[in-house]
C-alpha cells in the first residue's frame, strides 16, 4: 500500500458560509461541487437516509473538502488544541502578517500571528462553524 493525500475533509453547518470563508478570506480556488445521495452512500458513511452536498478547494497537493449533510448531526465543534481527538487543517502562507492584517474583523483567532522556536510563524484562526484553521510560514 503506497497511500498519498486526496482530501481533508471537513462537515460544515452552513456550505455557503463556509466556502465563502475559504474562497474568500483564505484565497482557495474551487475546484467542483456536487452532491451525492442514495442508499450505498448512507450505507457507507453509516448516516441513514443521508445526503451532502460537497466543495472540493485547491489547497496545492491536496484537496479541502466542504461537506454539508442532510441530515444534520449534532455539533462537535473543536475546543482546545491540547483535547484529545481535537483536529485542525493547517495551511502554509508566503506573508503570515499580510494574512493577519487583512482577515476581515468577525474571523476569530487565537492570538496574533507568533513566532515558536522551530523559527515557523503560526496564527490560528476559526472557520464559521469554529474549526481551527492553522496558518503557517516557514
Amino acid at each position: 500500500m503506497d497511500p498519498t493525500a486526496h482530501h481533508y475533509g471537513i462537515t460544515v453547518s452552513d456550505l455557503e458560509a463556509s466556502v465563502a470563508f475559504y474562497r474568500d478570506v483564505l484565497d482557495l480556488e474551487v475546484l467542483a461541487e456536487f452532491a451525492v445521495g442514495g442508499e450505498a452512500f448512507a450505507t457507507g458513511v453509516d448516516v441513514p437516509g443521508a445526503s451532502a452536498e460537497f466543495v472540493h478547494l485547491d489547497a496545492g497537493d491536496a484537496r479541502i473538502e466542504l461537506v454539508s449533510y442532510e441530515p444534520t448531526g449534532e455539533s462537535q465543534t473543536n475546543g482546545s488544541l491540547n483535547e484529545p481527538g481535537a483536529t485542525h487543517l493547517g495551511l502554509a502562507v508566503d506573508d503570515l502578517n499580510g494574512v493577519y492584517e487583512g482577515l476581515p474583523d468577525d474571523v476569530p483567532t487565537l492570538s496574533e500571528p507568533q513566532t515558536t522556536e522551530s523559527g515557523t510563524k503560526i496564527l490560528f484562526v476559526r472557520d464559521p462553524d469554529g474549526n481551527l484553521v492553522e496558518l503557517l510560514e516557514t
